[in-house]
């Protein structure tokens, strides 16, 4: 059974959810875009935040008190490629600099329509190698940093950024992350889930109306079963360990399930958690139900043992 505070909350994420949606269900972009500016909750306290530069892509440090240098996460936000920004996930990455302590990196990658596909994947891939170069201080390069460890995290549309990024580092040699962690991950493009039908009733944060157009303005036109786009049809093979959360409440719960699947089968050390009637990124409400925190402990934790 969920939580009292789960319950009550998710009153207004009801509400909040519907700002991205037309009378009709259909995507209302203006709105959706209304709904990420700013953050779902407070920021914790004694979190610091340093402004970064990777190339023309404003970014961001997060860092907690106890984040080490020399372990650093490139955190991918969510919001349907076309939405979402630093503000919208900082208290989240706070929440997990905080349980994990790790310093993050937060790129503003570049967003669709204006920058359709594959632009989130080239700006992902560069903030990679920054991370890989430059700690939140202007440290060393990670492979001069004794006991140095890289990790990639993302949420949604993120969580897809994540898999891709990892696939297009290995075509190009770049060494991959010592783990990796996705929140509710958006892998499928072609939309062949069937949770696209079994949640359809349940999901109170996607609509299925929106998810085509979405799907639309991301591609431009380009192939859905892409594995850059959609990283379920890409080859899992010699990624690093994964940890894939996901709700048993949302549409995408089989891009999560497939995926891991898939890398098992492929040889990968995948950790797959449904949790049961959570909704799609639940973690985002860390301090306000106790199954936020209590995932994003899991995300520390994992990221610890890495």
């Amino acid at each position: 059974m969920p939580s009292r505070e789960f319950t009550r909350a998710l009153r207004s994420i009801r509400v909040w959810a519907e700002q991205a949606r037309t009378e009709t269900g259909a995507l209302d972009l203006a709105g959706l875009r209304d709904a990420t500016d700013g953050g779902f909750i407070p920021v914790p306290e004694g979190i610091t935040i340093l402004d970064a530069r990777i190339g023309e892509l404003a970014a961001e440090w997060v860092l907690d008190r106890a984040s080490d240098p020399a372990r650093r996460l490139l955190y991918l936000h969510g919001g349907g490629y076309l939405a979402g920004g630093l503000a919208s996930h900082r208290p989240l990455v706070a929440a997990i600099a905080r349980a994990s302590g790790c310093s993050v990196l937060v790129p503003a990658y570049r967003l669709a329509p204006e920058h359709p596909f594959p632009a989130a994947v080239e700006d992902a891939v560069l903030a990679y190698q920054y991370l890989r170069a430059h700690g939140p201080r202007g440290d060393a390069a990670i492979d001069a940093v004794p006991g140095g460890r890289v990790f990639i995290a993302g949420d949604s549309a993120g969580g897809g950024l994540t898999l891709a990024c990892m696939l297009r580092t290995r075509e190009g040699g770049i060494p991959l992350p010592h783990a990796a962690v996705t929140l509710s991950a958006y892998t499928d493009c072609a939309l062949t889930g069937d949770s696209m039908r079994t949640r359809a009733e349940v999901d109170p944060v996607i609509g299925l109306k929106m998810i085509p157009e979405a799907v639309a303005l991301y591609l431009a036109g380009a192939d859905p079963r892409d594995p850059l786009a959609s990283p379920l049809y890409g080859d899992p093979a010699g990624f690093p360990p994964l940890l894939m959360q996901v709700g048993d409440a949302e549409l995408l719960r089989d891009d999560t399930v497939r995926f891991a699947e898939r890398a098992r089968e492929r040889g990968v050390d995948v950790t797959l958690e449904v949790w049961p009637d959570m909704i799609h990124v639940w973690q985002l409400f860390t301090g306000v139900f106790p199954e936020a925190q209590a995932a994003v402990e899991r995300v520390g934790a994992f990221l610890r043992a890495h």
